[in-house]
């Protein structure tokens, strides 16, 4: 019998450290594929060509019209969007996104594993922001979202990991998505994510 793939969601604050933690789960799991999302903001410097599909806002807009998005959202000035994902045979999906997006994820697949990083703390938040070349006006209103980021993914029943140490961090979010692969196995579905909810 063929198994759905997992649809698992990692969202958090900006400077988390999700994009990090993303491309580490992804290296160390050949059944995990990453989702690549579309953005309008300019590429930072130093940032990676295949971040994200930098697209102009027309481009962006068309894509929203023809419907191919599972999710997108307006975040500051910038538009954010994943594409209906294609995973190859045998992966289940990685998205990593904002809560907004995790929001319309959850409403298309009640299923979906939700997973929400946080820092440590506000300081340790705005130190990663500022390495990554964020301006402080970007810094303050990134920290100001937070309260609301937290309270939506703890809504919507995410499990929710504080990245204190990142190896133990990528340890712990593998043994959640392992455990939801052996209920899905044992089911013949995935097990709902709200389920799961709570702090880790």
């Amino acid at each position: 019998m063929t198994t759905s793939p997992l649809l698992i969601v990692l969202s958090g604050p900006g400077g988390s450290g999700k994009s990090t933690l993303a491309r580490l789960l992804v290296g160390q799991d050949d059944r995990l594929w990453l989702s690549r999302s579309w953005t309008t903001r300019p590429q930072r410097v130093g940032e990676p060509d295949d971040a994200y599909h930098f697209v102009g806002r027309a481009t962006f807009d068309a894509a929203i019209a023809a419907g191919d998005f599972l999710e997108w959202a307006d975040f500051g000035e910038y538009r954010y969007g994943t594409p209906h994902p294609e995973p190859p045979p045998g992966c289940d999906i990685l998205l990593e996104i904002d809560v907004q997006g995790a929001r319309q994820v959850r409403a298309r697949h009640p299923e979906a594993l939700l997973l929400f990083l946080e820092a440590p703390s506000d300081s340790d938040q705005a130190h990663r922001l500022r390495v990554r070349g964020d301006s402080e006006a970007h810094v303050r209103a990134r920290l100001s979202y937070g309260p609301g980021e937290r309270e939506t993914a703890r809504d919507l029943g995410a499990v929710v990991v504080v990245n204190a140490d990142l190896n133990e961090t990528v340890a712990e979010m593998g043994r959640i998505i392992d455990e939801h692969r052996r209920r899905r196995d044992v089911a013949g579905t995935t097990a709902p994510g709200r389920e799961s909810g709570g702090e880790r």
